[in-house]
């Protein structure tokens, strides 16, 4: 059985576009300023998330929040794709891989969830995280939380791959059949290939949330150093 994901075969109407998103890491504040620049026309336009909504950042289950929001008012419209943090937190909550979830800075999750004493995680956020997705495929792009394993067609990839890799990926001259948008690895500017575009920009680092819009291909950014340490 494959990974669990979103195919749409159709071409979407030319007025709609998408919007995606890079990684968040519990910086709500960045979040919110991004979306008020976004022109998304809500309700047409899909809007993706590339994952990793929580740890590091101040405020990860605010993220998740605002999220989950998005998604119930636009339910067909917000895609929410699954990170390695995600893939960590759901090891962590099984009581698998704790160290390795905590070293990667789940205790900035663990402390947002954390009320008299013990930590309360709402059972519909656990939902959510169960139900992130894989990936989102239209007719011209493919969009993933690291991205793909050069040679694999999308539904014989790896949870691991799409997850986790990196270089393999991004590096390779392997030319993929659609255009693939990924998050996961940390650039200054966003990477740009013919094939692949990277909008991870390190905004928990003190670098910038990034937004790209397709099919126009314009970048949308907040500085998160202004804004996290204004």
């Amino acid at each position: 059985m494959g990974l669990k994901g979103l195919t749409i075969e159709e071409p979407v109407s030319g007025t709609n576009k998408f919007f995606a998103i890079g990684d968040v890491h519990g910086c709500l504040t960045c979040l919110e300023k991004l979306l008020e620049k976004l022109p998304i026309n809500w309700g047409e336009d899909f809007v993706i998330f590339l994952g990793d909504y929580i740890d590091r950042g101040p405020n990860p289950r605010g993220v998740i929040e605002k999220v989950m929001e998005l998604k119930k008012l636009y339910p067909q419209r917000i895609i929410t794709l699954k990170g390695n943090h995600e893939q960590m937190f759901e090891n962590f909550l099984k009581g698998k891989d704790v160290e390795v979830f905590l070293y990667n800075g789940g205790m900035k999750t663990l402390k947002d969830y954390y009320k008299e004493g013990k930590i309360d995680i709402p059972e519909e956020h656990i939902e959510f995280v169960r139900n992130l997705l894989y990936y989102f495929e239209t007719p011209e792009y493919i969009f993933v939380h690291a991205g793909l394993r050069p040679g694999k067609s999308l539904y014989e990839q790896d949870e691991d791959d799409i997850l986790w890799i990196r270089q393999s990926f991004y590096l390779t001259d392997y030319q993929f059949p659609k255009t693939i948008i990924f998050g996961h690895t940390p650039f200054e500017k966003p990477f740009i290939k013919e094939d692949r575009i990277g909008i991870d920009t390190g905004c928990v680092y003190g670098g910038y949330l990034t937004a790209i819009s397709l099919p126009d291909k314009k970048f949308y950014q907040v500085n998160c150093r202004e804004v996290l340490y204004e």
